[in-house]
């Protein structure tokens, strides 16, 4: 395989779930998500799985960002209306500025497939030049979700690094 342009980003995988944190359930789109990256070029720089609490959550987010220097998270889980539901609050209270387009798309997309869309919360922003995506925890979903934005990903990471690549080109 030629080295694909995208593999100078580092990016994390964030799983949120009780059960699984506790190993009682098994994560299975946690490793989907990295799969799905790597095959595009990306740097697989962290993966972990907390719990749904928005406090462990904001300080993985910020020790990701700010300490690892990561240029890419993805989470998955907690962007429904359970209770325990708290990732995009928690990816709001750490993020400088939202970017609304790349929840939009994820939505429209799934409900192409599923009325339950409509109970997706997640939502995407940038902090100090990490771009911070929230898909939901279901391995199926999660494909779906990011299946949806992968090929905006690196135009916009690009862009967030400086690159000066006009928004209509494709590349």
């Amino acid at each position: 395989m030629t080295d694909h342009p995208a593999r100078r980003y580092r990016c994390g995988v964030l799983t949120l779930s009780d059960k699984g944190s506790r190993g009682e359930r098994e994560d299975t789109s946690g490793p989907r998500l990295q799969a799905m990256l790597q095959a595009q070029g990306y740097e697989i720089a962290a993966y972990r799985i907390i719990p749904d609490r928005q406090t462990l959550i904001e300080q993985t987010l910020i020790e990701w960002v700010d300490e690892q220097r990561l240029d890419l998270i993805v989470t998955t889980g907690g962007t429904g209306v359970s209770p325990n539901d708290r990732t995009p609050e928690a990816t709001k209270a750490v993020i400088e500025l939202e970017i609304p387009g790349l929840g939009e798309a994820m939505r429209q997309a799934s409900l192409q497939k599923t009325i339950q869309a409509v109970w997706s919360r997640g939502i995407a922003g940038i902090r100090k030049g990490c771009l911070i995506v929230n898909v939901p925890g279901s391995r199926k979903a999660a494909e779906e979700n990011l299946e949806t934005i992968l090929p905006a990903l690196q135009h916009g990471i690009e862009k967030l690094k400086g690159g000066d690549a006009d928004c209509g080109q494709t590349g």
